[in-house]
């Protein structure tokens, strides 16, 4: 039901993109994708992002999280929303250390890793993304060695960015090997996601983007969401846009909000915990989707180092 928008020509949003150029650091010739041998050893590394704040994309990411989690899947959630430390309060969680420790001060990416509920892991930025740009060589090697190593602990690890358009959201969207834009049915939120994903389409690194509707007020909506946006991009852009599913407005979510406790957990027969367990089920082959291929963790790092002139 969620895992398709049905009558959306087959869940997918077609176009044209103007011929502009990557951001500096990026090469869409370039293959970042590790050999074929060693590509099922690492993890899918996906990048929960928005146009703009306020539509809970945080929310989402670590209740679809959890939905992984409970299919058996490892799941590692990086909190890079630089500022804010929105995942550890969701989860009602105070991490002892954050990634900036592992940076900084010498702190293994294992004391980094905290277990949270519901069998989900997750690291905390801290101020460690904020300080991306100005890494000595010494460190970025730390950093690629240390989060390297999560390839082997974690199918999935989700990237909760910012929101908006700054250089630090749209590096950690290039590096990423797929993104989740999380829209509204609101016209400033569908006019946002809009923006982000003509960014992304001319960035010409990603084959599709995943998108999600948040606080719809029925599945109708939430597919005229998707149409609202087929038909302006349709004209503009060549990057596909797959509808992965829609959380309607909820109580639920308020609730599980104000108590700390992720929805999924809290009220786990509601509509929005089957919602994103509908899209855990679509992003592990339960939908009719292809698996993309998988650049990991340390493929994501070495593009934000490309990004960062590293």
């Amino acid at each position: 039901m969620w895992g398709r928008a049905s009558g959306v020509k087959g869940g997918r949003i077609f176009g044209r993109v103007p011929g502009d150029s990557p951001p500096a650091g990026v090469n869409p010739d370039e293959d970042v994708v590790p050999p074929a041998e060693s590509r099922t050893a690492v993890a899918r590394v996906i990048a929960v992002t928005s146009g703009k704040g306020g539509v809970g994309k945080s929310n989402l990411t670590v209740n679809l999280g959890l939905a992984l989690a409970a299919l058996n899947q490892r799941v590692i959630i990086l909190d890079a929303d630089l500022g804010l430390a929105n995942v550890e309060v969701l989860l009602g969680i105070s991490p002892p250390c954050t990634l900036y420790d592992c940076l900084y001060r010498d702190r293994d990416i294992r004391e980094v890793l905290v277990p949270a509920p519901g069998g989900v892991q997750f690291i905390s930025g801290g101020s460690g993304f904020l300080e991306l740009a100005n890494l000595d060589r010494a460190r970025w090697q730390r950093l690629l060695s240390s989060l390297a190593l999560l390839d082997n602990l974690a199918d999935f690890i989700l990237i909760d960015t910012g929101a908006g358009l700054s250089k630090n959201v749209l590096g950690f969207l290039a590096a990423a090997g797929e993104v989740i834009v999380v829209i509204t049915p609101e016209p400033t939120s569908l006019m946002d996601g809009y923006s982000l994903i003509k960014v992304l389409a001319r960035f010409k690194v990603h084959r599709e983007v995943l998108l999600a509707v948040n606080r719809a007020g029925s599945e109708q909506e939430a597919l005229a969401t998707v149409r609202r946006v087929e038909t302006v991009a349709g004209r503009f852009l060549g990057l596909p846009v797959v509808y992965l599913g829609a959380i309607n407005e909820d109580r639920a979510v308020i609730r599980a909000v104000r108590n700390q406790r992720p929805f999924y957990l809290a009220e786990p027969r509601s509509q929005p915990a089957r919602s994103v367990a509908a899209m855990a089920r679509c992003l592990t082959g339960g939908g009719s989707r292809e698996e993309p291929p998988r650049p990991g963790l340390r493929g994501f790092v070495q593009r934000l180092a490309r990004l960062f002139d590293r």
